[in-house]
């Protein structure tokens, strides 16, 4: 079955259970998951459900999504993502943007924990991402491309929506909170990255860096969605005196302790789209 036809069977397959029209998708990241708390609730399916869907098997991701209401604004959220060091293809890790494109959503935000290599930067702040630097090993758009889902060479010159960014840094500044557009790396991972690794990351010109969003972010463009990306800084790692073992654990407590901010932010400028 080819990639469109299995995405239209996934739609289907929801709109058996829900004629909810998001206008927004959001993605959650690592530690990044009780934004659910906050959305009024209309309908939720779990990815074990859908057809086509792979399942998550992270820490801290729930694997469902959550239809509803956040303040008033329609959204559908991916509660857990799909990671390509999970040992899934990039097709299935990008393949629920897709699904919820075709659902109607007019955006995407997404949210993710990174590693912070901007030596100005301290656990906890919030990266408002302007561009990005991809050393995943594979592409989400290689192989023969549909153009019912987008041209064959998308143009990636603006990868994130500016007016979003703008919307995001605005909401943040007037209220005092450390946010800064910044530059985000993804490497494949599922170690962490060696003191030599962060210190090249910095001189490429990344300011954090993680293992995932990356894919998303290139189907979201290829099908012409506007993307807004906010990750949490959770462990500060250049200069190399400063990195010390992280766990996964670590890193979700930070997350989760910085994560109302994160949640303000995001429900701040979705008030005003």
């Amino acid at each position: 079955m080819q990639l469109f036809d299995q995405i239209q069977e996934t739609v289907a397959a929801i709109r058996r259970q829900t004629d909810f029209q998001p206008r927004t998708g959001i993605i959650l990241g690592t530690g990044l998951g009780n934004l659910t708390d906050v959305v009024n609730p209309v309908h939720e399916i779990a990815y074990s459900g859908l057809p086509h869907f792979a399942t998550s098997t992270v820490q801290s991701h729930q694997g469902r999504l959550l239809f509803g209401y956040l303040d008033g604004h329609p959204v559908v959220v991916m509660a857990g993502r799909f990671h390509y060091y999970e040992g899934w293809s990039m097709e299935q890790v990008t393949f629920p943007v897709r699904v919820l494109k075709f659902l109607g959503i007019e955006r995407l935000v997404i949210t993710n924990a990174s590693g912070g290599v901007n030596p100005h930067w301290q656990g906890g702040d919030i990266v408002i991402v302007r561009d990005h630097i991809n050393l995943l090993p594979e592409n989400p758009l290689r192989g023969a491309n549909d153009e019912r889902l987008g041209p064959r060479f998308p143009d990636m010159s603006k990868p994130y929506d500016a007016t979003l960014r703008q919307l995001a840094l605005a909401a943040a500044r007037q209220a005092d909170m450390r946010a800064f557009e910044g530059v985000y790396s993804a490497m494949q991972g599922p170690n962490l990255e060696t003191p030599a690794e962060y210190a090249l990351l910095r001189s490429l010109g990344s300011d954090c860096t993680g293992m995932s969003s990356l894919p998303e972010v290139l189907v979201a463009r290829h099908m012409d969605l506007p993307v807004l990306m906010l990750s949490m800084v959770t462990n500060v790692s250049f200069p190399p005196d400063r990195i010390r073992e992280t766990t996964v654990e670590d890193v979700i407590a930070t997350a989760r302790a910085a994560e109302p901010r994160l949640s303000w932010l995001i429900r701040t400028v979705l008030k005003q789209v």
